[in-house]
Formats: C-alpha cells, structure tokens, sequence
C-alpha cells in the first residue's frame, strides 16, 4: 500500500490551488460573437482583420479590445469591448486563495469581456448638396443609395 509523503500531499495542494479556479472553469479566452446591419462588414479587432459579419471572435479576456466595422458606402463604426471581473473570484476566494486569485489575474481568467455579444448599425455615407445659380443641385456620394431613382445625368459638352 502506498502512504502519500507529506512533500507529496504539500506539492498536490499547491498544484490545484496554483491552477486558479476561473482559468479552470472558463478558460483565459471567451468567444464574442460580432454582428452588423447591413451584414457583410469586414471586421478588425485590434488592427487585426477577424472576417466578415456575422463572425465569432475569439478574445483573450486579459485586455479590452477595440472593434472596428467597416463596409463601402457606410460610415465606420467602432467600439470597445471591456473587461470586468468575472463572478468566478469568488470561487478562487473560497477554494483557490490569494494563488489561485493572483494566477488568474495574470491569465485572464479572471476577468469577462462586455458586451458578450455586439451588433453594429452602420449609418450610410451622406450626401453633400450644392445649389448653383440656377437653382440645380449637385449630389456627390461615394455609392448611390439603392432606393434613389435615376432621373437624369450631366454630360459635357
């Protein structure tokens, strides 16, 4: 019969207590589902281009992260995702003590990303009006609205 040495028993606390309680149960990363309207938008988080909406993106939860949205003919739309104490602290405060605390801070573990899902409404480019002499109107934009109706075009002559 194997008796467990008291180095053994010391080493085996120190191993689950150093594995912090919310690293274990959540994990250091958490995925944050992106979407949009229109959808399509190419997504960068962090400078770093993730995909087109809808996507899933799979962030540490360490840092806050800044979320761009971006589709031709539509202004830019930003945000930042922030993190925040998970509830899992006091799980390490109960089972985990200040080591099992202290290695989920360093890892993330630690904290949760707000909001856990995001949606961004991209507001079309507007247009610039210029009135002539002559009472005419010049439109300039980017991209014509799809719901705008031609009804006539300026040649030169």
């Amino acid at each position: 019969m194997y008796r467990a040495t008291p180095r053994f028993v010391a080493l085996a606390i120190a191993s689950l207590t150093a594995a912090g309680c919310a690293s274990i149960i959540h994990g250091t990363r958490q995925d944050v589902g992106i979407s949009s309207s229109p959808s399509s938008a190419q997504v960068t988080v962090d400078g770093i281009q993730t995909g087109a909406t809808p996507v899933v993106a799979h962030l540490t939860r360490k840092d806050n992260h800044i979320v761009k949205l971006q589709l031709a003919g539509y202004k830019p739309y930003e945000t930042t995702l922030t993190r925040s104490v998970s509830g899992w602290v006091w799980g390490n405060i109960v089972f985990g003590g200040l080591i099992g605390l202290a290695v989920d801070a360093i890892s993330g573990g630690l904290y949760k990303l707000t909001p856990e899902q995001m949606s961004g409404t991209l507001l079309a480019n507007s247009a610039t009006a210029v009135q002539t002499r002559g009472g005419l109107y010049v439109m300039v934009v980017l991209q014509p609205h799809p719901d705008w109706q031609k009804i006539g075009q300026l040649t030169r002559r």
